[in-house]
This record gives structure tokens, C-alpha cells and sequence, in this order.
């Protein structure tokens, strides 16, 4: 077939726009969820991290489980858990079934995300026609982060909550049937070990360490919240130790030591941290706050998200002109502006004085985010790109998973609206001082 790998690319697409537009569609839908099913505030933080903190566990695992297996195979299993779960999130009768399925839909997302990239790489062998193929991947991606909450949104206010889950099973479906139709088996790897015990303790550590957040910040420094830091604090360590030893560890720490390395994946890590973060307190202060409904809030966000698809791009060309360094800076310095600006929102503020906050944030992380992949993946030798990025790739979701429980934590959710405003003050200053530091951070360690 003459269209096949073409085909073959737009397949890929529709499976990575799900795994990122779940990252963002659900955050509007959160105060009907919590309403519907009874959701606490934790438990409302909880729907948004379990599907991060899956994929970030997840992640490395996968793309080693697919040059084991094939990663046809690794598509089309992700995509079945993907479904699977998104139809037990849309029937959930209670809010901890909704976080179980949330899970298993980020191990499905795990799967899908390494997947679908090195499919689209096996199927254009020649270097032109793949830089092409991956440039159009990445673009597609991009869109999901703005179309996630317009499209929630509007679900939400037509249909109800649910269907923000539910919407994803006929295209699951037909690209299971076009994945067995279409893709071939593909190489593969059987040499490659999973690295077992090291993925076990990353799942453990994160979720550990997001559970502790969300406990501590809502009930203080009691039992649960102590203990869940200590296993956070105890995974962590056996982690270090573990791969320090193994044969073919999941995360090699010589790749670690290199600062040109560590630093932007440090930054990446904070980027996703400030970002959702500020759309989770940003979600709740549009509905509860100012009292707007589901889609209007959608329609509000897109401030924060249309940059990062417009200026990835613009800020590819000037990592190939200028290097890294130069937009990494820039970037970090306008999100720092936009973070700052909301110490100016309060329980009486239009839409207008929000309005430079989200596009301050959107417009420095548009500017950051191809960089700081494009800095990471440079500090190491040709060999590892795949290792870097897929490095890269989990510290952005790991953040994403911290960056939910520290901002929930801080703000309040359920708070009266003074004290949440008060609360996103003090993220203001969090987030203008986390986004100054990554602008120092990299100024240092990325190369020219």
C-alpha cells in the first residue's frame, strides 16, 4: 500500500494526542466530578495525579518493554488499557474507582507514549522523510494541550463529566484495528532487560512522595503524611543504590552526573511543575471563584496552552540558530513575569487582570519547551538520545504529578474564596521564584 506509512503516522498522531489531551481535558471537568461523586479536595487532586504518576513510573519501562516485545504490540496493548480504563473512568460509580481508572489509564498512556514514537521512527527509514514524519507527531501532540480544556469543556456543559472519558473509546477502537491492519511486527530486542526492581521503586517513591504532599498540605504533619515521606525518602534512596548496580539500569547515574545533563531535566521538571499547577488552582479560581461554567472556563485557559503550540516552532529554529541557552533564558524569564502577575488576581478580579498571567505562562513556556528537550538530548552522545529524552520526558511528568499536590495543597481548593486567593499569592511568588531559578539553572549548565 503506497499510503501506508502514512497511514501509519496519522494512526500514531491520534494515539499520542489521547495520552496528552488526558493530561489537561479533565482539569475542567473537576468541579462537576467532585459535585457528581463526592470528591474531596484531595481526592479531586488524586483524579489528576494517579494518571501522571503512572506515566512517569512507567515511562522508561515501557520503551524497553517495546524493544523486548515489539512495539506494535506495545501500542496495541497500550491502547486497550487506555480504552479500557477511560470506559471505567466514564462508569465510575465512586471517587476511588475514578483515581484506579485514572491509573490504569496512565499505564496505558506509559506505553503508548514511547510506542507511538518509535513506530513513526521504524516507519520512515529514510532521514528526511522521518525528520518530517516526527515534526508532524510533535506538532499534533502540541495541539492537545489547547485543545484540552475547550474540548472539556464543552463536553462537560453538553454532555455531563463523563464523556470527557467516554469520547475516547471509538477512537481507540479504530485504531486498534488500524494498528493490527497496518503496522508490522517490527524488530525485535529479546537482550533487552527490564529494569525491574528500579521501576518498583520509582512507582513507589513518586506516589509516596505526591501522597505525602496532598496529605500534609490538607490535614498537617500527622501519621499518614510522615510515613508516606519517609517510604518517598527510603524508595528514593533504594533507587540510587539500585541502579548504581545494576547491568542495565533504567536510569544510568553517570548520564546523571553530567550537569549539562541534570540541569534540564531539573528545569523540565520545575516547567511542568509551575505550569499544571497553575492550571489546577487556575481552573478552580475560574469556576469557584468567578463562578464560570465548564466551557467558558475551557475558552479562558487557552491563553496558557495556544503559545505552546504556536511558538514551538519559533523556538525550534532559535535553538538551531542561537543554541539552547538563549531561549531557555528568555523563556524562563517571561513564565517568571506571568507566575508573579498573579499576585494581582483577587476574589473580585475580571477576566482581564488574569489574562496577562496565563499569557505570560504559556508564552515562557512555548519559548522553553523544545529547548530544554533539545539542551538535554545534546549533553549526551547520539547512542542515548532515546534514554535522554525518555529521561526528559518522565521528570516533565513527575513535576506535572508534584506540581498538582503542591498547588492543591497551597490554595486550598475548598476553601472561601478569600483564603484560596490568598493561597495563589503565595503560588504566585513560589512560581515567579522556581521559574527565576530554572532561568539561573540553565544560564549555568546548558552549553552554548
Amino acid at each position: 500500500m503506497q499510503n501506508r506509512p502514512t497511514a501509519i503516522l496519522v494512526v500514531m498522531c491520534a494515539g499520542m494526542f489521547l495520552v496528552l489531551l488526558d493530561v489537561t481535558v479533565v482539569n475542567v471537568a473537576l468541579p462537576s466530578i467532585g459535585t457528581d461523586v463526592g470528591a474531596d479536595a484531595a481526592a479531586t487532586q488524586w483524579i489528576v495525579d494517579a494518571y501522571a504518576v503512572a506515566i512517569a513510573a512507567l515511562l522508561l519501562a515501557s520503551g524497553t518493554l517495546g524493544d523486548r516485545v515489539g512495539h506494535r504490540r506495545v501500542v496495541v496493548a497500550g491502547l486497550v488499557v487506555f480504552g479500557a480504563a477511560s470506559a471505567a473512568c466514564g462508569l465510575a460509580p465512586s471517587t476511588g474507582v475514578l483515581i484506579a481508572a485514572r491509573a490504569a489509564q496512565g499505564v496505558g498512556a506509559a506505553l503508548l507514549l514511547p510506542g507511538t514514537l518509535a513506530v513513526v521512527t521504524d516507519t520512515f527509514p529514510d532521514r528526511g522523510a522521518r525528520a518530517r514524519a516526527l515534526g508532524i507527531w510533535a506538532g499534533v501532540s502540541s495541539l492537545a494541550l489547547p485543545a484540552g480544556p475547550l474540548l472539556g469543556g464543552g463536553l462537560v456543559s453538553a454532555a455531563g463529566w463523563r464523556w470527557v472519558f467516554l469520547v475516547n473509546l471509538p477512537v481507540v477502537a479504530a485504531a486498534v484495528v488500524a494498528v493490527l491492519r497496518l503496522v508490522p511486527t517490527g524488530k525485535r530486542r529479546p537482550e533487552r532487560r527490564a529494569d525491574l526492581p528500579g521501576t518498583a521503586l520509582a512507582a513507589a517513591g513518586l506516589g509516596a512522595a505526591v501522597f505525602a504532599v496532598i496529605d500534609v498540605g490538607h490535614h498537617g504533619f500527622q501519621a499518614a503524611g510522615i510515613t508516606a515521606l519517609i517510604v518517598a525518602l527510603g524508595c528514593a534512596t533504594g533507587f540510587v543504590l539500585r541502579e548504581g548496580r545494576a547491568d542495565d539500569p533504567m536510569v544510568p547515574l553517570g548520564v546523571l552526573r553530567r550537569p549539562s545533563f541534570a540541569g534540564p531535566n531539573v528545569a523540565a521538571g520545575t516547567m511542568n511543575l509551575v505550569l499544571n499547577g497553575f492550571l489546577f488552582v487556575t481552573t478552580l479560581f475560574l469556576q469557584h471563584v468567578l463562578h464560570a461554567d465548564p466551557l467558558a472556563a475551557g475558552i479562558a485557559l487557552l491563553p496558557m496552552f495556544v503559545p505552546l503550540a504556536v511558538l514551538a516552532p519559533v523556538a525550534g529554529r532559535a535553538t538551531a540558530r542561537w543554541g539552547a541557552r538563549p531561549p531557555l533564558v528568555v523563556g524562563a524569564l517571561v513564565a517568571a513575569a506571568g507566575a508573579a502577575w498573579f499576585v494581582r488576581v483577587d476574589p473580585g478580579s475580571g477576566y482581564a487582570v488574569l489574562l496577562p498571567a496565563l499569557l505570560g505562562l504559556g508564552i515562557g513556556a512555548g519559548l522553553f519547551t523544545a529547548p530544554v528537550v533539545s539542551a538535554a538530548v545534546s549533553a549526551v552522545p547520539p547512542d542515548r538520545s532515546g534514554l535522554a529524552s525518555g529521561i526528559t520526558n518522565t521528570a516533565r511528568q513527575a513535576g506535572t504529578a508534584l506540581g498538582v499536590a503542591v498547588f492543591g495543597a497551597v490554595a486550598a481548593a475548598t476553601a472561601p474564596a478569600p483564603q484560596f486567593v490568598q493561597g495563589l499569592h503565595v503560588l504566585a511568588v513560589v512560581g515567579a521564584v522556581a521559574w527565576l531559578a530554572v532561568a539561573g539553572l540553565v544560564a549555568v549548565t546548558v552549553r552554548r
